[in-house]
């Protein structure tokens, strides 16, 4: 990957320099321009080969921000920085390569996928389309998830936000801010494709509620899923009977489609596998839209790669 180079950037937050890992596609006409976001605990030096191979191999612009770094600052976890960091991104690419304005793509995962739900709400005029996998939609909620399994990361969050968000006014504000679900209504003209692993929150650490609650605030009201259901589906890694088969996409392989559905301009996927990104999918869907396109939910292609576990 000696292509990817790391540079840095300036952001209109603080004046800092921010660091990115990024590729400038080459050639004289207009590129795509994917921003791929690093995970919870992670900054920019994470490994993003995944997305970075893509883009080399179909000379798509790329950059791969730190966005603040591991979320367990104030600075971080979907702060107001945060916001401004990614949304500089996408300026500092305009300004150094030439961008098709009409393909410009957000993608993350977990912590990623928290950002990218927060993007797409909170910047969404930047983003022909997102795709966010098992993203944290709900700070609080993931605190107290996370408390009540012994996980680490509600301490993260108490780091971040200044106390515990279950027993602090300030700080349960200040989780709610961070939330993509307190700003996601926004969102509703922004083209959303949002999945997760149907045992996620059993041998991962985002329940699979987290997806489906945020699919709720942009679905149509006869398209969302019922209180009831979640909490069935969430607790019992399995959907209830009435449920029909979904028609399988391809280009999940292995992790088979276990329920899809599309409302507006959002769709969600629960698929077979627990924390994890399929960046094949994911790519392959964003690959497909255009702003000035009709958007298109056909199903991907088929393909031999795997889905890989998403970092802490």
């Amino acid at each position: 990957m000696e292509r990817i180079k790391t540079i840095e950037y300036r952001c209109s937050w603080d004046n800092s320099m921010q660091k990115a890992k990024c590729f400038i596609a080459p050639g004289t006409e207009p590129r795509p321009l994917l921003v791929a976001l690093h995970t919870w605990s992670f900054t920019y030096e994470q490994d993003c080969s995944a997305y970075a191979a893509y883009c080399l191999k179909n000379n798509w612009n790329f950059i791969f921000p730190d966005f603040r770094g591991p979320n367990w600052t104030p600075e971080a976890c979907g702060s107001d920085a945060v916001v401004e960091d990614i949304a500089d991104a996408v300026a500092y690419m305009k300004q150094a390569a030439l961008v098709d304005n009409d393909r410009v793509y957000l993608l993350g995962g977990s912590g990623g996928g928290h950002a990218s739900l927060l993007l797409a709400a909170r910047r969404p005029e930047l983003w022909t389309a997102v795709s966010a996998w098992c993203a944290i939609s709900d700070v609080a909620l993931w605190h107290d998830q996370c408390a009540a399994a012994g996980r680490g990361y509600a301490e993260h969050i108490e780091k971040a936000c200044g106390g515990n968000p279950a027993e602090d006014e300030k700080a349960r504000a200040e989780a709610q801010r961070r939330s993509p679900v307190t700003h996601l209504g926004n969102a509703s003209r922004c083209l959303l494709d949002i999945s997760t692993g149907i045992h996620d929150g059993h041998t991962g650490s985002v329940p699979v509620n987290q997806t489906l609650n945020a699919f709720n605030i942009l679905a149509k009201p006869e398209d969302k899923i019922s209180a009831e259901d979640i909490a069935f589906i969430t607790e019992n890694q399995q959907f209830p009977a009435h449920y029909p088969a979904p028609v399988q996409d391809p280009s999940f392989g292995k992790n088979t489609v276990l329920f899809r559905r599309q409302s507006n301009l959002t769709r969600v996927t629960i698929f077979e596998g627990g924390h994890d990104c399929l960046p094949v999918p994911g790519l392959d869907w964003l690959s497909r839209q255009n702003r000035r396109q009709a958007p298109d939910w056909s199903e991907g292609k088929a393909s031999a790669s795997e889905a890989f576990e998403l970092g802490k």
